[in-house]
């Protein structure tokens, strides 16, 4: 069916929020389900960074995307994968005793098949995210990519919602029905792979088939030496454009605040008052964090993305840049303070949230401005790759550093941080479009 007669409605929404679930489970829900079951910060930080590894490593595959079968096939194919991969969480989740729960040293090990199946959803995730964000490229016009970017985007903070807030909420309440901790995750994963079964079922049928949605070497003989020539120029022609080094440490660097910050936010807000964190239960985190949070994140994203637009891209950087950093703050006065109002710990949650999604807007922007060119769905995974090394690496340590001096002191680390994102953000201007993103 061509993409002309299926309206983009029918499919735009619920193709970006099937892209978010399973990267929402495995970064974010992860860290959650496995601080609740009491593995320590460290190995809890270090395992879940690890999983950023495929969305690091995607550039090394996205030209086969490219080359072989159609995004289609690959998004549908990728769901199939990710929907199975859930079943078998819910099937084999570990059930730690409360005794190893309560003193906080639960081995990692004891979640060697839930490490692995979540390695496993987060490689056919982010090889969806590539045919999705090619096909949206393909089987839409420059006039709806435009239009739709805002809608794209808004139901991938919704799937964020679902995902860091109605999930962690429901496992909350089951936790506090059953007081039984395991149990609660090991239902929540059932519930997620129930309904992410049910919107692959739906894509199977629904996404169109546009006849611009073919392989780059499509009518020609597949061989495997066209196949790796192919794949050799996408990569080539990357790291022959213009100011490439500056852009890949701007996406390197842009978030290392937030990359350090985003590993701490839940096990900060469910640690102990003694411990330096703030006691909230689970279904207070998933409507604080996961809810309220991911609202004012959504809003800080969609006004971002207004003022883009209004001013463009090189205009609004440094405004971004700023609402990027100066928020952190909020996460020091609640290490100080310790407030137990809700209300005190949601607005300052909401703050930081809302300067954090404001100013991604530049960071997303500037990807799509640097892949410009043939091997556009290519070069966009390759920068991709890079912002998920720029998250999973200073993840990795985040665990550890925070062990090491406290959470005080590891949220005053995440300021001076922030001196990076502005010394990046002073080079990259220099070089950008002034008329780049503006209408």
């Amino acid at each position: 069916m061509s993409s002309k007669v299926r309206s983009p409605w029918a499919w735009v929404p619920t193709l970006y929020f099937a892209q978010g679930i399973p990267y929402f489970i495995v970064n974010n829900i992860s860290v959650m389900m496995f601080t609740k079951m009491g593995v320590p910060n460290g190995e809890m930080a270090m395992f879940t960074s690890l999983l950023y590894l495929p969305w690091f490593i995607k550039p090394f595959w996205s030209p086969f995307v490219d080359i072989i079968k159609t995004k289609r096939w690959w998004t549908v194919t990728m769901q199939m994968v990710m929907s199975a991969a859930l079943i078998l969480l819910f099937a084999t989740m570990p059930k730690p005793s409360p005794e190893l729960i309560a003193s906080g040293e639960t081995p990692i090990s004891m979640f060697t098949v839930t490490l692995v199946l979540f390695l496993i959803t987060a490689f056919a995730s982010a090889t969806h995210d590539i045919a999705a964000d090619g096909f949206y490229m393909i089987a839409l016009s420059q006039s709806n990519q435009a239009a739709f970017v805002g809608i794209r985007s808004t139901f991938y903070r919704l799937a964020s919602i679902f995902g860091q807030g109605v999930l962690v909420a429901i496992a909350g309440a089951i936790e506090i029905k059953s007081g039984n901790i395991p149990r609660s995750w090991s239902l929540t994963m059932l519930i997620s792979a129930v309904m992410f079964s049910a919107v692959t079922f739906y894509h199977t049928f629904i996404i169109p088939k546009p006849k611009a949605d073919k392989s780059t070497l499509e009518g020609e003989v597949k061989t495997s030496g066209a196949i790796f020539r192919e794949f050799a120029r996408s990569f080539v022609t990357y790291f022959k454009k213009p100011y490439v080094w500056i852009a890949i440490v701007f996406m390197l660097l842009y978030r290392l605040p937030e990359a350090f910050l985003i590993k701490m936010c839940m096990p900060f807000l469910v640690a102990a008052k003694e411990a330096g964190g703030l006691g909230l239960s689970t279904a207070s985190t998933g409507i604080v964090y996961g809810t309220v949070g991911v609202l004012f994140l959504t809003l800080g994203g969609i006004l971002g993305g207004l003022y883009a637009s209004k001013v463009g891209l090189k205009k609004s950087l440094w405004v971004m840049a700023a609402c990027m950093t100066l928020p952190c703050l909020t996460f020091v006065y609640l290490a100080i303070v310790q407030p137990e109002n809700l209300v005190y710990i949601s607005t300052a949650i909401a703050i930081e949230q809302f300067g954090y999604g404001f100013g991604f807007t530049a960071y997303m922007l500037y990807m799509m401005y640097f892949s410009e060119g043939e091997f556009k769905t290519s070069h966009y995974a390759i920068c991709t790759g890079f912002m998920a090394l720029s998250m999973m690496i200073p993840g990795m340590f985040a665990g550890y550093i925070q062990e090491e001096i406290g959470y005080v002191n590891f949220f005053w680390m995440v300021m001076l941080c922030c001196i990076a994102t502005l010394v990046v953000t002073f080079f990259v201007d220099r070089k950008i479009d002034p008329y780049y993103g503006k209408k």
